[in-house]
């Protein structure tokens, strides 16, 4: 079964002292399984966000002892901030990030608010898609009053807590109230603005956010509002659905920000944000001089900006995942009021594993790793990395014919070459690591016990599947190479002529990566006892084999009648 991951963002309403922030977030570590993302305290906000993540068990784990030291160190009665809170502990938000359901996931709040109840005597309300009332889905409206409005709020019937007491005793006090909830993941985003006026700020927002604002007769901003039928204020909707927002002054800035939160960023992204309030501010009078994440923001969300700003640019896509980043964080402003280091930033940089990769080498110390006493890496690692090489260099000159003056009109076609290289390069840097862990199978195979019948057979077993990885791997790499050859002729026929002995380099590199591997699967396909399995690879690799020496043949003579 796949492992289920779960993602945690509690809100905690203490961001200007640093021991009791660092005390708090030290109770998600005490849990094994959990891994501590992120910790980002605002001081105008008086708030911090905490992000971890792991399986689902070990994640309420860690937010119930999170939550208990929580109220242990706050004192919500002598809090004061920028953000609307009700407690100290504000919100618990359940996210779901692998081989888990939002509908799996509810039950986990579910589990975890009755036992913050019990054991803590902490009142609350389950949110979002964990709620068990319409009414009850929006953080605002559980959080309305916030908490100088919770003695009323927990005596009326129709605000009952979902779990724990029901009246402000001298406990509740000190802790407040707590929402928490499963949910899509959500950005926190903020704009910032060249203006210190928090009406101004919030003006922007209605005209942004989902909500929008009340309509008024006359004046906008004194006139009366305007009721409908059942008495309730009509809104006039803003531009972007799936968006919260509201403007605020930042103090430790200086600055005015809106405030965005991004509840599904497949409805409205962040760069689409960014761009509409970049508008509506100038249509104020106003500049957007840059942006905020607070808390963590999901690797796509960061290429998607990249590739918008890019085709705005009429610029190829087909650029490395490090430089689209770059190309996120000065288009968006991230670094605009502090540095933005991705590896911090980005969840998928967090989840990374510390296992050694040979592809995190330098290029010396891959060659060291490989003249080395021990088999591995080996031709198969070797073969993929001359690959990854080639059609590096076939996307090179689709990249720079993309940017040729005079070929504007052209763009889009050497773009769509240079993506399609990108992801040949990114296959076959995979499999570089991947043939090596191919081949450590077998050594493992080999070492198994055998001192039963039993052992000998389960050994066999393993070695004989470990083989065929290990011939499979290497007919991948020849497969990949061999398709990548596409990039490269297409440049040779239509890229820039100057660059001519690039693509043609990288069709021999391509063509050194399809014999090398194709050794490889003759070598390991011999020791295969099912023999039906290794003939189709072998047969199918002599294919590949033969069509790529054709291909070879026939660049060259290409190229030979161009110099």
């Amino acid at each position: 079964m796949q492992q289920q991951l779960i993602e945690c963002v509690p809100n905690i309403s203490e961001g200007i002292d640093a021991a009791k922030i660092k005390a708090i977030a030290a109770e998600v570590e005490t849990v094994d399984g959990v891994k501590l993302l992120d910790i980002d305290p605002g001081k105008a906000t008086n708030r911090t966000v905490i992000t971890f993540v792991g399986e689902p068990e070990p994640v309420i784990e860690a937010a119930f002892r999170l939550i208990k030291k929580a109220s242990q160190l706050i004192d919500m009665s002598k809090h004061h901030g920028e953000h609307p809170r009700f407690g100290a502990t504000d919100v618990c938000p359940l996210v779901p990030i692998a081989n888990i359901t939002l509908e799996e996931t509810a039950t986990y709040a579910h589990k975890l608010g009755e036992r913050v109840g019990k054991e803590l005597g902490i009142p609350g309300y389950i949110y979002e898609k964990a709620a068990k009332e319409e009414k009850r889905r929006n953080l605002a409206n559980c959080r309305s009053g916030e908490y100088e409005g919770l003695p009323k709020k927990l005596h009326d019937p129709q605000w009952k807590p979902d779990f724990g007491p029901s009246e402000f005793n001298e406990a509740v006090a000190k802790t407040g109230a707590i929402a928490i909830s499963a949910r899509d993941f959500l950005i926190a985003y903020n704009v910032n603005l060249n203006t210190t006026s928090t009406r101004r700020a919030n003006a922007i927002a209605f005209d942004i956010r989902e909500a929008g604002r009340v309509k008024r007769e006359g004046n906008p901003i004194t006139g009366k509002k305007v009721l409908d039928k059942d008495g309730e204020p009509v809104r006039i909707p803003g531009k972007l659905k799936a968006v919260k927002g509201i403007g605020w002054y930042i103090e430790e800035y200086g600055i005015a920000q809106i405030s965005y939160n991004l509840t599904n960023i497949s409805i409205t992204s962040m760069h689409e944000a960014f761009d509409e309030t970049c508008k509506a501010a100038i249509e104020r009078g106003l500049r957007v001089t840059g942006s905020e994440l607070v808390g963590l923001v999901p690797l796509q969300a960061m290429l998607d900006a990249a590739d918008y700003f890019l085709k705005k640019q009429q610029r190829s896509l087909g650029i490395s995942e490090t430089e689209k980043i770059k190309i996120a964080v000065k288009s968006l402003g991230l670094d605009d009021l502090k540095p933005f280091d991705p590896e911090e930033k980005i969840i998928e940089y967090m989840l990374k594993g510390n296992e050694k990769k040979l592809i995190d080498l330098s290029v010396n110390d891959f060659a060291d790793e490989t003249a080395a006493e021990s088999m591995a890496p080996g031709g198969g690692s070797i073969s993929a990395y001359v690959g990854a090489l080639g059609v590096a260099l076939g996307t090179m000159v689709a990249n720079l014919s993309g940017h040729k003056a005079g070929w504007d009109d052209k763009w889009e076609m050497y773009s769509h070459w240079a993506e399609k290289g990108q992801q040949y390069k990114q296959k076959l840097l995979y499999l570089v690591d991947e043939d090596t862990n191919a081949f450590n199978k077998i050594i493992d195979g080999f070492r198994m016990s055998q001192t039963s019948e039993e052992e000998k057979a389960l050994r066999k077993e393993a070695i004989e599947e470990a083989t065929k990885y290990a011939t499979e791997i290497p007919f991948q790499v020849m497969e990949t190479a061999f398709n990548s050859m596409e990039v490269m002729q297409a440049m040779i026929k239509d890229g820039l002529q100057s660059s001519l002995s690039d693509a043609g380099v990288g069709i021999l590199c391509a063509r050194t990566a399809v014999i090398g591997a194709y050794f490889n699967v003759r070598i390991n396909a011999k020791d295969i006892k099912d023999r039906d399995f290794a003939e189709r690879i072998l047969t199918k690799a002599k294919n590949i084999y033969e069509q790529t020496l054709a291909i070879e043949h026939e660049v060259i003579n290409h190229i030979d009648s161009k110099m």
